[in-house]
């Protein structure tokens, strides 16, 4: 257990957005500060080269003008150790001699390997292009320059001047390492401050989880208070607010169908088992028996069939019914619920009058239930050698489904709440096998998975139940 508890807690931080936006803006100041550093280092050393070239230039230049003078050749022979101390430094290099013969002057006190360069003409005016780089002499780079010179007496002078770029490169390598270390040191610093302050920014979201721990079933009716919220916030909140509405409907509803399931389950429960202690307390005849095996039965079949009703509310997935769509002919749909319930309405003497036109979008078989419920409750409580009227029509965005039959008028106060779960508008009338208060709650049910409507209306005697499908989208 505390083996892992280590595993856990670098799991959780791996996950850390806190610690991922650190590590972000760690890169980032990393990667930006790094190319201004190589920016700004590629400046520097454009720079020192065009001084060092610059400096190999003046350096041609002044010895054009030496040599032009028969006394600085005779002075060159004498002396040339006086050269040597001008060079300044061992990493210079001068020669000075007539092509193809051994040269007048040598300067090379770190004895560095002569390149072989071609000189520039005597006429050409030196520029930086003529200066040429050696990128390794001795493992240091090299500038050098050669140049063909006038000297009068002895004719042209060939002149190369070069120079080992040590200094430089010590200068740049120090540069570039400056530029790593300055990039990775502010890079630890912003990662540091960017985690203070994302951890500082995620406050808001900490408390929004502590309040959201605190809610719990008791409390359904808390809401999360965006008061003081950030704005990015605000559209989560809301959104969990309104999960939070829909829950708490959702509980209260399924608190009231408890009650409502556990009273309706009740009283055929307490039949039966009244009925048969009697039946068992005292002798009775066969058909007595018999009588109240069928009055069992009958009690029986009424909690069969509420327990299928509530299993087809509990199961029934929005998801399949809508993938399961089809488009029915709204004709033969019509005549099919005619020609199935032309038995039990021919039996109380009422006719039916099916027509319809255009195409129903719903899956068949909850269709089908539907209006299988809306007849059998027109046909039960419709008056005898009436009329039932099942048809369709269809509208602009969809088509409307009408069951009107002829009975006793709806009271209006009961018309809202006709499609609720084990609501009647008669109890004592209803108490039958074949009521058990979920059929138009049903039809609701099924009319909400097709993105649908119900309506119900009861005046003069007529009764008309409205089914409102909506036509099939062009992404459906």
């Amino acid at each position: 257990m505390n083996a892992m508890t280590p595993l856990r807690s670098a799991s959780r931080l791996s996950h850390s957005l806190t610690l991922r936006l650190a590590l972000v803006f760690a890169l980032l100041a990393f990667v930006s500060l790094a190319l201004l550093g190589v920016a700004l280092y590629r400046d520097l050393e454009r720079e020192l080269i065009h001084r060092d070239d610059i400096a190999l230039i003046t350096r041609i230049d002044q010895l054009r003008t030496f040599l032009n003078d028969s006394n600085t050749l005779d002075l060159i022979k004498a002396k040339p150790a006086l050269f040597q101390n001008m060079m300044g430094n061992r990493e210079a290099l001068l020669t000075i001699g007539t092509p193809g013969q051994p040269p007048l002057l040598v300067v090379n006190p770190g004895n560095l390997k002569m390149p072989v360069l071609t000189p520039v003409a005597m006429d050409h005016r030196l520029t930086l292009d003529d200066v040429q780089h050696l990128p390794n002499v001795n493992g240091v780079p090299f500038s050098a320059l050669a140049a063909t010179i006038d000297s009068g007496d002895l004719g042209s002078l060939q002149v190369v001047t070069g120079r080992l770029m040590t200094e430089r490169t010590a200068v740049l390598a120090d540069y570039r390492l400056n530029v790593y270390l300055f990039a990775t040191l502010a890079a630890i610093l912003l990662a540091l401050s960017g985690y203070v302050l994302v951890h500082r920014g995620l406050l808001p979201v900490r408390r929004l989880a502590r309040h959201t721990q605190s809610i719990d079933v008791g409390n359904l009716n808390e809401r999360l208070d965006s008061q003081g919220a950030p704005l990015e916030l605000l559209p989560m909140i809301d959104a969990f607010n309104a999960m939070l509405d829909r829950l708490d409907k959702g509980f209260v509803q399924l608190g009231q169908v408890s009650t409502d399931m556990a009273h309706e389950l009740r009283t055929p429960i307490n039949n039966l088992l009244g009925e048969t202690q009697v039946a068992l307390q005292q002798n009775r005849s066969t058909d007595a028996y018999q009588q109240l095996l069928a009055s069992n039965v009958e009690e029986l079949e009424r909690l069969a069939r509420m327990l299928d009703n509530m299993l087809f509310l509990a199961r029934t997935d929005p998801r399949s019914a809508l993938r399961q769509r089809q488009e029915l002919d709204a004709a033969d749909e019509m005549q099919r619920m005619a020609d199935y319930f032309e038995g039990p309405a021919t039996d109380v003497g009422i006719c039916i009058n099916a027509h319809g036109s255009g195409l129903i979008w719903a899956e068949p078989m909850l269709l089908r239930r539907a209006l299988a419920n809306l007849c059998a409750n027109a046909i039960k409580y419709g008056a005898p050698h009436s009329e039932l009227c099942i048809h369709a029509n269809p509208t602009a965005d969809g088509i409307q489904v009408h069951v009107r039959n002829h009975g006793q008028t709806i009271p209006a106060q009961h018309l809202p709440r006709l499609f609720e779960r084990f609501y009647r508008v008669d109890e004592s009338r209803e108490r039958s096998a074949q009521s058990n208060g979920l059929g138009l709650s049903i039809v609701a049910t099924i009319m909400q998975l097709h993105n649908g409507a119900c309506h119900v209306s009861s005046a003069d005697g007529i009764t008309c139940f409205e089914l409102f499908f909506p036509a099939r989208q062009q992404h459906e």
